[in-house]
């Protein structure tokens, strides 16, 4: 419930901004798209009810026409590139990762290059030419050739890093308990973590503050807390859900 005691410090902490005159960013990010599911449905309408724009990072290897053509009149839907398979190529003891540097460069940029491509063709009207590293990992020294390939900036996790090689739109809040219930976390603590990066841009940063969602994970808690989330900020005054393509600027 959006007016339950999880709730009050991010009603308080919006009541600052909308005191002091000010608009806090929003953005709204969603991995591992392949194809329609009831999941899909469910955020695009949750999303779509509230007037916020979605990214979704879609498997260029596993995706294909089903996806294009129910995303073919979504309007507030934008696709990114999520990898090339989402295939773990990291060794045994390695953190999970598909862009390291187990493989040879070439090898890896080539994927992504076909992975770009065909989702420009598969979305032509959705196409967003950001690049979601699978796990939010990629080897540093790939990052260079990324605008090469035509990708205008990389979207992974955490507070951005200034003066890289391509620009950076990252999420940082992420909705699922990865390391225990793999499901929904509580509402405590995500508000707790969205008042933290609220306060962090108060003080001077202008970052938009990305929520990163997986719908195909998400449980019961999953859900309410979007829904919650949604219905506190979507009609906050001092809150503007964006688009991707709007943050980018031209």
């Amino acid at each position: 419930m959006t007016d339950g005691i999880a709730w009050v410090p991010l009603h308080r902490e919006l009541d600052r901004w909308q005191a002091a005159g000010r608009v806090a960013r929003f953005w709204l990010r969603d991995d591992d798209a392949v194809e329609p599911t009831q999941a899909l449905e469910t955020l695009m309408a949750l999303a779509g009810e509230s007037e916020i724009p979605l990214t979704l990072a879609v498997i260029p290897g596993l995706t294909g026409e089903a996806l294009a053509v129910r995303l073919a009149e979504e309007a507030a839907v934008a696709v990114a590139v999520h990898g090339w398979s989402h295939t773990n190529r990291a060794g045994p003891q390695g953190k999970k990762q598909e862009l390291g540097g187990e493989r040879p460069a070439d090898v890896v940029l080539g994927e992504l290059r076909e992975g770009f491509r065909l989702l420009q063709r598969l979305h032509p009207a959705r196409f967003l030419p950001v690049l979601v590293p699978p796990w939010n990992r990629i080897d540093a020294a790939l990052i260079p050739a990324l605008s090469g390939l035509g990708f205008a900036a990389l979207s992974v996790y955490g507070r951005t890093k200034q003066g890289g090689p391509v620009p950076l739109l990252n999420t940082h809040v992420d909705i699922i308990d990865w390391h225990g219930t793999r499901g929904g976390r509580s509402e405590e603590e995500l508000v707790a973590e969205l008042v933290a990066e609220l306060r962090d841009r108060f003080a001077g940063s202008d970052e938009p503050v990305g929520v990163l969602t997986h719908h195909l994970v998400h449980d019961a808690a999953a859900w309410d807390f979007l829904s919650a989330l949604f219905a506190v900020t979507g009609r906050h005054p001092a809150v503007r859900w964006s688009s991707a393509s709007e943050l980018l600027g031209p």
